[in-house]
């Protein structure tokens, strides 16, 4: 059984469906967010517990058979930062601790494409060196942190590590109104007959359904031999917010989606994560490019309100 945390989350969700369709059986944990979508309704087992309570996550172990880990859980930064440090780095170690004490065979954590913030190389690829940079925001900060605070946690127990390098990911049950990621504000604009902020037509950069990053989690724990430590888990390729708005023209008729000519700053390509390296080792291919990412979400808010 492979433990999801956080598994009631967009991410988490997804990545339960996906082993579930894998054939594995899922526990998931859920602290703030308990509502079981549709797509999982009765095909997971669901824990109520806050994975900083150390001994609560760690009797997870006295009903189930846990023999891996994908830790998502996560918070929101409120206005002291020290205590988002605390609650995610806490979370983070009984999930370490948990992993050696049961001898799980992978421990799966979620990263972020923004370790790379800094580097100019275009794609961004595993092997490529994380520079000192100033981090936008503290999720990000402790995202960079995880990185070595689990591989080392982890040396010499015989739990593999399995970094994950996540991109931007949307689709059902994100935020509508998010405000780290212009598509879902933009679609729920566009599916009200609003006007959507403006966005510069050849901007874009890295993106990935929801069902595609799960997919790629759900893999990552399931194939036989992994060769690395670290994956980017996205699309591979990069979106422009002309393609986008396109997409969006063709599912909601009479979008209001006018668009500013070229890129914001100038000049330049847009980042995105290269999954060379997921690809290789999993066999992974994305579902969804983003016409058909915008189509299928666009049906879903139809049902459901995120």
């Amino acid at each position: 059984m492979i433990l999801v945390t956080g598994g009631l989350g967009m991410i988490g969700a997804h990545t339960a469906r996906a082993l579930v369709d894998l054939g594995q059986e899922v526990v998931v944990t859920a602290h703030r967010r308990t509502d079981v979508p549709s797509f999982l309704a009765g095909r997971v087992a669901v824990e109520q517990v806050d994975v900083t309570d150390r001994d609560a996550f760690l009797a997870l172990a006295d009903r189930h058979d846990i023999s891996g880990i994908v830790h998502l859980a996560g918070s929101i930064p409120g206005d002291d930062p020290v205590e988002y440090f605390r609650t995610d780095t806490t979370g983070l170690l009984n999930a370490l601790d948990a992993a050696r004490a049961w001898g799980v065979g992978r421990f799966a954590v979620a990263g972020s494409l923004g370790v790379y913030i800094g580097q100019h190389e275009i794609p961004w690829h595993e092997e490529l060196a994380l520079p000192t940079a100033d981090l936008p925001h503290l999720i990000v900060a402790f995202k960079k942190a995880v990185e070595p605070l689990t591989t080392h946690s982890l040396r010499g127990s015989g739990v593999q590590p399995v970094v994950l390098r996540i991109g931007t990911i949307w689709g059902p049950l994100v935020d509508p109104e998010s405000p780290f990621f212009h598509i879902p504000p933009y679609i729920s604009a566009a599916l009200r007959g609003e006007q959507p902020r403006q966005l510069y037509a050849e901007d874009g950069g890295d993106c990935c359904y929801a069902p595609d990053a799960g997919h790629a989690i759900a893999l990552l724990m399931t194939t036989s031999t992994l060769r690395h430590d670290t994956y980017n888990v996205s699309s591979g390729q990069p979106f422009t917010n002309r393609e986008f708005a396109a997409a969006v023209r063709s599912v909601v008729p009479g979008a209001k989606l006018d668009l500013l000519p070229g890129r914001q700053h100038g000049p330049g390509g847009n980042s995105y994560l290269d999954i060379t390296r997921l690809t290789k080792d999993t066999g992974f291919t994305p579902s969804y490019d983003i016409a058909a990412a915008v189509t299928d979400y666009v049906a879903w808010r139809a049902d459901n309100p995120r």
